[in-house]
């Protein structure tokens, strides 16, 4: 049934991509009002507008329904093991790495003078950048920084059909200057000296903490379990690992997946 579901999805999404409400940074695409529900809007934009507009909003939630007009939901299956689904080690991280990156950064002072070959990824309404991120700075190649979109907006869509309250996912690594290496080593033995971290590719996001989005003057959300997410998370990776997307790593000591772009 799960497998049908997606399916159908696929075919609708092809047909007619407004139906799952696609949208571009923060700017507002028209869509459909008859598929939409909105939970939750910015602080700007008023529940009145969206509803006589039918504009999606960042933390809006598309509905999905059956011919008939119910509610479709798929249930969270997750996969058959974490370590067994995501078992890329570092030597095909590397060499996708490599392929796909830039030459490594010394320090910060040069990231800057690198933005003709690096895309900023600050935090935004799919994906927020860990407050603790002490070595590592918000920049990946731009093939990386469209799968990291991709991951985050394929996470809102499958909390959605599994009609489950809207979270954002927590990056907490992305590119490492060599000077970021060097510092690390000095507190983490077990940070690789030929981190993939260093070539942009390359970025870490939690699957232990999660961020709860809701509307600023409305209700508390109903609580969710890490675990239910993570599980989410891990078929949202399965599906573009599988599709040779990326190589993901399931890190057990760090609390993260580990992905790099293909």
């Amino acid at each position: 049934m799960a497998g049908l579901t997606v399916c159908v999805l696929g075919v609708v999404r092809c047909a007619n991509p407004a139906v799952v409400g696609e949208t571009v940074g923060v700017s507002s695409v028209p869509l459909d009002s008859s598929v939409l529900t909105v939970v939750s809007a910015s602080k700007t934009e008023s529940m009145e507008v969206v509803r006589k507009t039918g504009l999606h909003t960042p933390y809006s939630m598309p509905v999905f329904k059956e011919a008939d007009g119910r509610p479709l939901k798929s249930k969270i299956y997750s996969v058959p093991g974490f370590g067994r689904t995501f078992p890329d080690l570092q030597d095909v991280h590397i060499v996708a790495a490599r392929k796909w990156g830039v030459s490594p950064v010394e320090d910060r002072e040069e990231a800057e003078l690198r933005k003709d070959e690096l895309v900023y990824v600050g935090s935004n309404p799919y994906y927020t950048m860990d407050k603790q991120m002490s070595y590592s700075i918000p920049y990946l190649v731009p093939r990386a920084s469209d799968l990291l979109q991709k991951i985050s907006r394929n996470f809102l869509d499958s909390l959605a059909i599994k009609d489950i309250p809207l979270h954002t996912l927590i990056v907490t690594s992305v590119l490492r200057t060599e000077n970021d290496v060097r510092r690390l080593r000095r507190f983490n033995c077990n940070a690789s000296e030929e981190s993939c971290h260093r070539f942009g590719t390359t970025f870490d996001i939690c699957y232990n903490r999660y961020n709860t989005v809701s509307h600023p003057e409305g209700p508390e959300r109903r609580s969710v379990r890490n675990d239910s997410l993570k599980w989410v998370l891990s078929e949202v990776l399965r599906d573009l690992r599988e599709q040779e997307l990326c190589y993901v790593k399931y890190e057990v000591k760090q609390g993260c997946f580990h992905i790099t772009v293909r």
